[in-house]
């Protein structure tokens, strides 16, 4: 008998799914976290691509709702406003924070979806500024951006060397050198440090 003939309360198990999984799985809320840090050492999203300034982190890696950066793009585009540019923003705010609520007892899962956030890491450009404006304005504006965010923050430029964690590359800096092992010093010379001690009175 075809499968959609059965009775509702056949005693004949149903056909598999192909996926072999429950169609009625449950999305996994998102963890805590923390910011990616590569273990190798990384430049990636430390200069400005698109515009012509940035406003990048320079302190620690965190985690930034989307609130935040939306009152930071909003002090922006208010100090900016009657000139022409195009503000860039470098991250989302993709991950899901859930919380409990105040003298809720343990247990009783993880609790309910309170907003989203972007985990940020150290020296990554937030946002980015394209426009005919002068320079002095645009640090203005990124200066009160970065008041209102947390965190402290810098200026940079289009051309500006990149960061590997807290590291400026430049002046000698590379990023081969900074991956390289460290250099094991030569064991001292027991003679020559003798011979530079003061005679004994």
């Amino acid at each position: 008998m075809p499968y959609a003939l059965r009775s509702k309360f056949s005693s004949t198990p149903p056909a598999p799914t192909s996926t072999g999984s429950s169609p009625l799985r449950r999305q996994q809320k998102d963890r805590k976290g923390r910011p990616r840090v590569p273990t190798g050492g990384s430049t990636r999203g430390t200069t400005v691509v698109w515009g012509d300034y940035g406003l990048r982190m320079r302190d620690h890696d965190r985690r930034i709702s989307a609130a935040q950066l939306k009152i930071g793009e909003d002090t922006i585009r208010k100090r900016l406003r009657g000139f022409k540019f195009r503000l860039y923003m470098r991250i989302s705010a993709n991950i899901g924070v859930y919380t409990s609520g105040n003298e809720v007892r343990m247990g009783k899962g993880k609790g309910s979806f309170d907003y989203w956030a972007s985990r940020v890491a150290v020296s990554k450009v937030i946002f980015e500024l394209k426009g005919d404006l002068h320079e002095q304005i645009v640090r203005d504006a990124f200066r009160l951006a970065g008041n209102k965010l947390p965190g402290l923050y810098e200026f940079v430029k289009k051309g500006d060397p990149p960061v590997m964690g807290i590291t400026k590359l430049g002046n000698g800096v590379t990023e081969e050198s900074l991956k390289r092992p460290r250099r094991e010093l030569p064991p001292p010379n027991l003679v020559d440090t003798a011979s530079r001690l003061p005679a004994a009175a």
